[in-house]
Formats: C-alpha cells, sequence, structure tokens
C-alpha cells in the first residue's frame, strides 16, 4: 500500500511539474471570426490593420476585406476596393506597409474571360487611396495557378506553383532579388517539396525560416503546416508542426505578425461528442452561426510556443 501511495504521489508530482500546453487562441470573435468562412490573415507591418479572406465554405470563391483597429477595437470588416467580384486570395503586405501581393483569377486584360488559373498581383496602398492591381508577368507566373507570394525583407519572394516540373502538384518556389531585377524561379529543393503538394510558403523576414502549409495527402482535409530552417543556404528538412497548431481540421493561411505571433486559419470546431447541456432551437442555431462552427476562423499563438 505504502509503495502505492509512493507512485501516486510521484505520478501527480510529475504531472504538476509539467509545463501547461500552450494554447492557440481565437483572434476577433464575433468580428473578425464570426461563423462564416474566414482565414489567411495577413496584418500590415504596424499591426493595426488586418487583411483577411471571407468566402464560401467549400473554398471555390473568396474576397479579400479588412479591418481597422481603433481605440483598441476592431472596425466591421469591408471587402477592400479592388475585390469583390473576382476569386481573390492570399494578401501579404510588405514590410513598408505601402503594397498588398495577392493573387486572382481576374482577366489579365479588360474584356478577357476569366483565367482558369491563379495568378500573382500586387496593389498599392496609401492612406485613404488604393491603386489598380498590377498583374506580374514572367516570371512569377505561368499557364498553371500560383499560391501564397510572400516576401523576405531582401526582396526575396517565395510562392507555391503547379507549373511543370515539379515534384508534385504543386512546389514552394523563390525568385531571387538581385542586382535591381528578379531571377528565374528556383524549387526548393527535396527538404521541402515532396510528391505530395506543398502551397502556401511563409518565409521570415530574415529568412532565417519557412512555414508552409501542404496536404500530405493531397486533399484540403490534410492541410497542415510544416517548418524548416535555413542553415548556411541550406533548408534543413521539413517537420510537421505539433498541437495545438496543427490539429485534425484543416489548417491554413499562416504568417506571422511582427509582434511574434503567428496567425492561421483553421476549420476546427468547439463542438466535439457531445454540448454541456440540451440546446432549443435558438440556442442551437445560434452555436451552429456562431464562430467555432467548424467553417473557419482566424486563430493566433506566440511564436515561442509552437513545437515540432
Amino acid at each position: 500500500m505504502n509503495e502505492k501511495r509512493t507512485i501516486a504521489a510521484s505520478f501527480l508530482f510529475l504531472v504538476l511539474s509539467l509545463p501547461a500546453l500552450a494554447q492557440v487562441n481565437m483572434f476577433g470573435e464575433g468580428i473578425i471570426s464570426t461563423g462564416d468562412y474566414e482565414t489567411h490573415p495577413a496584418f500590415s507591418p504596424s499591426g493595426d490593420t488586418l487583411y483577411f479572406l471571407k468566402g464560401l465554405p467549400d473554398a471555390n470563391f473568396f474576397s479579400i476585406c479588412v479591418s481597422y483597429r481603433r481605440n483598441g477595437q476592431w472596425s466591421k470588416p469591408q471587402v477592400v476596393p479592388f475585390s469583390g467580384r473576382w476569386l481573390d486570395a492570399d494578401p501579404f503586405v510588405t514590410r513598408d506597409g505601402k503594397t498588398l501581393y495577392f493573387v486572382s483569377n481576374r482577366p489579365v486584360k479588360e474584356g478577357d474571360p476569366v483565367k482558369a488559373d491563379w495568378d500573382i498581383w500586387k496593389v498599392s496602398i496609401s492612406p485613404g487611396n488604393w491603386g489598380m492591381p498590377v498583374h506580374l508577368d514572367s516570371p512569377f507566373n505561368s499557364s498553371s495557378s500560383e499560391y501564397f507570394p510572400t516576401l523576405a525583407d531582401n526582396g526575396n519572394l517565395y510562392f507555391g506553383s503547379g507549373r511543370p516540373g515539379g515534384k508534385g502538384r504543386s512546389d514552394l518556389y523563390v525568385c531571387r532579388w538581385v542586382n535591381g531585377h528578379y531571377g528565374e524561379p528556383e524549387n526548393l529543393g527535396d527538404s521541402i517539396n515532396t510528391g505530395d503538394n506543398e502551397y502556401e510558403p511563409y518565409i521570415s523576414p530574415d529568412e532565417r525560416f519557412l512555414i508552409f502549409m501542404a496536404t500530405r495527402p493531397n486533399g484540403l482535409a490534410n492541410a497542415d503546416f510544416y517548418i524548416s530552417f535555413r542553415m548556411n543556404g541550406v533548408w534543413s528538412k521539413a517537420r510537421r508542426l505539433l498541437a495545438p497548431v496543427n490539429s485534425d481540421a484543416t489548417e491554413w493561411g499562416g504568417k506571422m505578425g511582427r509582434d511574434g505571433k503567428f496567425y492561421f486559419g483553421s476549420a476546427r470546431n468547439r463542438i466535439t461528442d457531445a454540448l454541456p447541456e440540451r440546446e432549443d432551437m435558438q440556442r442551437f442555431d445560434l452555436r451552429l452561426h456562431s464562430a467555432g462552427n467548424g467553417l473557419g476562423d482566424i486563430y493566433a499563438i506566440d511564436f515561442k510556443d509552437i513545437k515540432w
């Protein structure tokens, strides 16, 4: 009996000594994360402007929305002036806050049909004024889809692409900014790209690490985050991020904020096997149409709390 008590006491001490598992926190519940499909957050360098996607649950259409933080509160989101007609996705704001990159199926020229693939575009931002979207030509865009452009602080542009010559349906590439112009796309290699699919590369400002979304095997339901570190110019073998960032649901659209937090979209939900108590139609309907219903919400976690 004394031996059992000693074992039980030791186990209890061990459990109480373990560090608490870090938690992801839903972002902007009721304003940003609402019960609609929200994902792919991108902050301005100052952190007071948020661009993100609202779209259909099947991910076949998205518009880019914007919300501003004023007096400690996020404003009601609005569709940005250049979006809302075609499929627009994957916003990214440059370090000076003056340019927003995105992907779209919009026609390249007025009067052309909607494109069958997605291309990379950019648009200038200034207070109270937006420029006209500009289509990026070669070497970035191809006859296949391009995804999720992000830039390091030195100007190197990372993106996903389904162009021929890759290892899977989509690989990750970089176009390097050298002597005032961009070089040809470079495949990031075997440490990152596989015979499955890699789509969404977030590059850290100093190019020290890369977090990306991959579907292994193919299918959005299998979307998870992976991380690779760049050491002496070589990328380490990518490793899957652990819980609580990745879950049994879809995770995608991840980017670091300049505040040291990792922001991402997830289709995880708050309903498990049962509700705490029976709910009538009014309460149940509210739950079904609120954040945490499994459609898609935006979450945040401190980078230091991410494990792999």
